[in-house]
């Protein structure tokens, strides 16, 4: 296997002071609980000083590590890269892993929706040409250089998701990345504690194009407010801008059909049918499959088989994945329906899931209530500034919401939407996602499909966790779909 970096190329890309034996490594690690022997292992200041954790890292089998100075505890000779900050020693093997490499390179930002898309691109060009791609939701000033450093040299496809949750984040990490195509997913009410408004959002969405290669392209949603500052910004950078959406000019989209299994899409590319499904339903997934069509044609990949490929894609735990959950290990046919989308919210991506759950079909009959029923757990969306206690009320006049059975709340914005549910609508409020999860049996039944949404600070991946252990789920990879 060849080496990711060798001592040699790795100092020569820090500029640091290589100490020990000559070494290699085939992976690079931040974390001792997930590292592998042979990675080089990066002894970031997070929650914890790295430094703290260096000794593990190598008694673990770390190939080296990148420090700051011999940390206590480690020889003076043990395989160490010597840097002044660690934080830019990562950023430097990041740049210097994207000056080698030939790949194309495209990144993906937006207030919702860029997790998915990004995994749905990984889906559609790991088909056509050997792809890296960012690792979960490392989309931060650490998880952008970390993934660039991660990058093997023959890469002939990257995907780079970057995040923000404050002004000026956003171009450095796209001018590290030199994204050859740059997507916005969309722009919406996030992170609002630091923004003067949603325009204020928009202009450091745009900020991912600062960073692009000469002669880009710009993938942007034509359907938002804002999206005159995106394409403001494409003009600026001199970049083709392509547009997907409803009222898009190059993708444009048309006929969405969801199903219980899935989404079929119906879509114009400049004259020419598009036609794709999804293997999960969601009209939003719709919307973000098109941006990911968009932009793996503008990397140079095939339609017809990317449309194929993105027929495969699911979303993952935490993003709206679906599970059945069977009940009685005896009586087979006594399950739950569940929808996992409790790593993150906001607005926007609230709605979406509200209407998601509100197509559903329950089962009925077949539980203690004659009715199967249609029930939200909801988290406090985090971030959203001065107006959060009333974008959190909105919630109770969408049209998905009066078409739920049960809305139980959790957190003290949540607190705002459970006042004015209707007695009908209303469940429990709880202060934590633990309160609720310990009465979770009581509050469901077989029959039942749940929503479990929030931000990932109120945790109701413990809510998720407790469903998931009433029974147990279905291996989705022996039950075939639809």
């Amino acid at each position: 296997m060849t080496a990711l970096w060798t001592q040699e190329t790795a100092r020569a890309a820090t500029g640091g002071e290589a100490r020990g034996p000559a070494w290699s490594c085939h992976g690079v690690s931040i974390d001792t609980r997930t590292l592998a022997p042979g990675d080089l292992f990066v002894a970031l200041a997070a929650q914890r000083d790295g430094h703290e954790f260096v000794a593990q890292a190598l008694e673990k089998g770390a190939a080296a590590a990148l420090v700051s100075h011999v940390p206590d505890g480690v020889s003076e000779d043990a395989p160490l890269l010597i840097v002044p900050d660690v934080l830019r020693g990562l950023e430097d093997l990041g740049s210097a892993a994207r000056a080698r490499t030939a790949a194309r390179v495209v990144a993906v930002t937006g207030s919702v929706g860029k997790t998915s898309t990004k995994e749905m691109l990984l889906t559609i060009l790991s088909d056509q040409g050997r792809t890296h791609a960012s690792v979960a939701s490392y989309n931060n000033h650490w998880g952008v250089p970390l993934t660039l450093a991660r990058m093997p040299e023959d890469t002939e496809f990257a995907i780079i998701e970057i995040g923000m949750n404050h002004p000026g984040e956003i171009a450095p990490l796209s001018r590290l990345a030199r994204p050859h195509v740059g997507v916005v997913t969309t722009v919406a009410a996030a992170h609002l504690e630091a923004f003067d408004d949603i325009t204020g959002i928009a202009v450091e969405k745009a900020a991912i194009f600062d960073g692009m290669e000469p002669g880009g392209v710009a993938v942007i949603n034509a359907d938002i407010e804002h999206a005159a500052i995106l394409m403001a910004k494409a003009v600026d950078r001199r970049l083709r801008d392509v547009e997907f959406g409803v009222h898009a000019h190059h993708y444009r989209l048309g006929e969405v059909t969801v199903q219980p299994e899935a989404t079929i899409v119906q879509a114009d590319v400049e004259g020419s049918p598009l036609l794709f499904k999804i293997a999960t339903p969601g009209r939003h997934f719709a919307m973000n499959g098109l941006a990911a069509m968009a932009a793996a044609e503008a990397l140079g990949a095939d339609r017809a088989l990317a449309a194929q490929s993105l027929g495969r894609w699911q979303p993952y735990a935490g993003r709206g994945q679906r599970e059945t959950i069977i009940l009685d290990p005896v009586e087979t046919h006594l399950t739950l329906q569940l929808i996992d989308d409790s790593y993150n919210a906001n607005p926007t991506s609230m709605a979406a899931a509200l209407d998601v759950l509100a197509g559903t079909e329950p089962a009925d009959g077949i539980g203690r209530v004659a009715r199967g029923r249609r029930i939200a757990f909801l988290g406090d969306m985090k971030e959203l500034g001065p107006d959060a206690v009333a974008l959190h009320a909105g919630l109770a006049y969408l049209d998905a919401t009066a078409r739920l059975d049960v809305i139980h709340c959790v957190g003290p914005l949540m607190k705002a939407l459970y006042d004015l549910l209707p007695e009908q609508l209303r469940g429990d409020w709880t202060e934590s996602a633990e309160e609720m999860a310990d009465g979770i049996r009581g509050r469901l039944d077989a029959g039942d499909v749940v929503l479990a949404k929030g931000s990932l600070s109120m945790k109701l991946g413990l809510v998720v966790d407790a469903i998931r252990k009433m029974g147990h789920p279905v291996d989705t990879a022996e039950t075939p779909r639809s």
